[in-house]
């Protein structure tokens, strides 16, 4: 029963597109064939910047795995990957009925209420280090439980390599260490042999590389302000929500209701005050359920699973910034367990029925919106071969633009005349001038749940979209384009940024809404026979760090000046001829204000021949 459940749940998705970070792992996988020792120091560009894999906040295993597979199928291929993908969904599903036998009479609805959760049954789909870690995790609670310590710790180590979070399994198996195998050694080893893996890794690369990969990740999370106190909020609440669907809404209502009477009153209270932050009923309604599986927790705590959701729920609450469900994958089966111990056959029979219903229909809807990236990229592979082409899009949708030719469209890149530019919904609106849609989109499902999707209300995957567990609506998934890049015609000899007319004569690097420019702002002038001078008017304002400004007339250098603080300045120099003049202004260093992800550097107030 328990293979089927998983070969029910995989077989149908061989064919899945690479999806969300698959495509960041399979950097690190290409990679892995140039340096294998360091599949972590994979380069690439993401949201304009290019970035260093050592600052990813997982270490190396899934990419090492991932790359051993590219280098076995000779590349990337779908179907090949995901069914290899299907043994940590084993290693998964034998640990679990492994260790439900250990803790409940009813082990096979405990195990199958596990393998339908909606994040086993759509991340196990993705090449992500989610469900491989969980499996690690699993597997190593699964040998300790029945005293094979030193199998535990190594594949305790091994889920510390998949990932950080793995250092919460010490805690976690302190809890049977110190209750019941104080004099094992090999009970000792095995519950720090997840960090000790991290420690011996990051050891490592200190020596081999000159850097500790936390401390490229903690630069990172402070560029990106993935700690901000509203973000730790908001991950808290989505969260809390997520709990509710491990085993189920309903059957999570329905074992844990009848607690003490102020756990009603608190489940209640959490419900009201999150429908104040969300009014979306599947949000406060989650909340709600979701702080009776966590008092659940804290009232067993003197049982090894209360402490295992309770430890790991805290850890979830400090470590991540993101809420997504996936993260929870390793607290699914001891609430599970917990279900199944005070409800009967009946009920379970019917809430994973309904759990199944759910989670398919999430997982239909995520392949059909990653299927409608490949199938666009596709469509477009004549057109990208007959001209030069960027995209600002991430995730899977680059995966297969960067397959068929196109690049990554790299903050201050200016584009030309016959250049193809193609976007998603989901990134920042590129800085192009004039342009014509040769190829539209919309990424969509009739089925009426939603992972993401623009201006829908789903923290399935992360915070950025909303709260609520997932989404329920029709609403397109994304809406991607093509658009051709025509000629830029200079009919204005000055630019006043931040007009409506000067939009049409900015090539790069100038955001014409508020006037912010980033490190190069690049842009073109009609000039008159009789212009002689070139000229552009900045202000630094008070947080800008930037403090020497250059002018250049086409690629030549024409003015360098070096400011002393903030201010209004006008740096000049000579026009060259030539008529248009591409004029481009560059400063000598930039900043960012979360959560605004842009690299500013000045304010660009004009630019003119005069």
């Amino acid at each position: 029963m328990i293979l089927c459940l998983v070969l029910l749940a995989r077989a149908p998705f061989l064919h899945q597109a690479i999806q969300g970070d698959d495509f960041y792992y399979l950097k690190g996988a290409e990679h892995a064939l140039i340096d294998p020792l360091h599949p972590g120091h994979a380069r690439y560009v993401f949201q304009g910047q290019l970035v260093d894999m050592r600052g990813h906040p997982h270490p190396p295993l899934n990419a090492a795995w991932l790359g051993a597979l590219v280098w076995a199928f000779g590349g990337e291929p779908e179907i090949g990957l995901h069914a290899a993908y299907i043994l940590f969904s084993l290693v998964a599903a034998a640990a679990a009925l492994a260790i439900a036998r250990r803790f409940t009479e009813r082990a096979y609805w405990a195990t199958a209420l596990f393998l339908l959760t909606p994040a086993f049954v759509v991340n196990g789909n993705s090449l992500e280090a989610d469900l491989p870690f969980a499996a690690c995790w699993l597997a190593s609670i699964a040998f300790f439980v029945y005293g094979r310590w030193w199998l535990a710790a190594a594949v305790g180590a091994l889920a510390g390599l998949a990932a950080y979070q793995a250092v919460i399994l010490t805690p976690v198996l302190g809890w049977l260490v110190w209750r019941k195998h104080r004099n094992q050694p090999g009970a000792w080893a095995a519950m720090l042999a997840a960090p000790a893996a991290i420690g011996v890794w990051s050891l490592f690369e200190r020596l081999s590389s000159g850097a500790l990969p936390a401390t490229v990740l903690a630069g990172y999370m402070q560029t990106y302000n993935l700690q901000a106190a509203a973000k730790k909020l908001q991950n808290a609440g989505a969260l809390t929500g997520h709990l509710a669907w491990l085993a189920g809404p309903a059957l999570a209502a329905a074992a844990f209701w009848r607690g003490p009477r102020w756990a009603r009153f608190a489940a209640v209270a959490v419900a009201l005050a999150a429908a104040v932050a969300d009014r979306n009923p599947l949000f406060w309604i989650s909340c709600g359920i979701g702080v009776l599986v966590l008092i659940a927790s804290l009232r067993a705590l003197d049982d090894f699973l209360g402490w295992w959701i309770a430890v790991f729920f805290a850890g979830a609450l400090v470590i991540f910034f993101a809420g997504s469900q996936r993260y929870l994958l390793p607290i699914v089966l001891p609430v599970a367990i917990l279900v199944s111990r005070r409800l009967d056959g009946r009920w379970l029979g019917w809430g994973a029925a309904a759990q199944a219903l759910v989670s398919f229909g999430l997982a239909l809807v995520n392949y059909q919106h990653w299927d409608g990236y490949r199938q666009f990229a596709r469509s477009l592979a004549p057109e990208i071969a007959r001209h030069r082409t960027w995209t600002n899009a991430e995730w899977g949708f680059r995966h297969y633009l960067e397959a068929e030719g196109a690049a990554p469209l790299v903050d201050g890149r200016g584009m030309w005349s016959g250049d193809l530019l193609i976007t998603s919904a989901y990134a920042a609106p590129p800085q192009a001038g004039p342009s014509a849609v040769i190829a539209s989109r919309a990424i969509t499902s009739p089925i009426p749940l939603r992972i993401a999707a623009p201006g829908v209300d789903s923290a399935y995957s992360s915070i950025s979209f909303g709260l609520a567990p997932f989404g329920v609506s029709t609403a397109p998934m994304d809406r991607v384009n093509a658009v051709l890049i025509s000629a830029v015609k200079a009919e204005l000899a000055t630019l006043t940024i931040g007009t409506p007319e000067a939009a049409s004569q900015i090539i790069a690097g100038v955001f014409n809404n508020d006037r912010w420019m980033s490190e190069r702002a690049t842009v073109v002038l009609k000039r008159p026979p009789t212009a002689t001078r070139l000229e552009a008017r900045i202000f630094i304002p008070a947080a800008a760090p930037a403090r020497t400004v250059k002018l250049y007339a086409g690629d030549r250098l024409v003015a360098e000046q070096t400011y002393p603080g903030p201010g209004a300045y006008t740096i000049e120099g000579p026009a060259p001829e030539g008529d248009p003049l591409t004029a481009a202004v560059v400063v000598d260093r930039t900043f960012s204000v979360p959560p605004d992800t842009r690299q500013l550097g000045v304010l660009l107030l004009s630019v003119g021949v005069r």
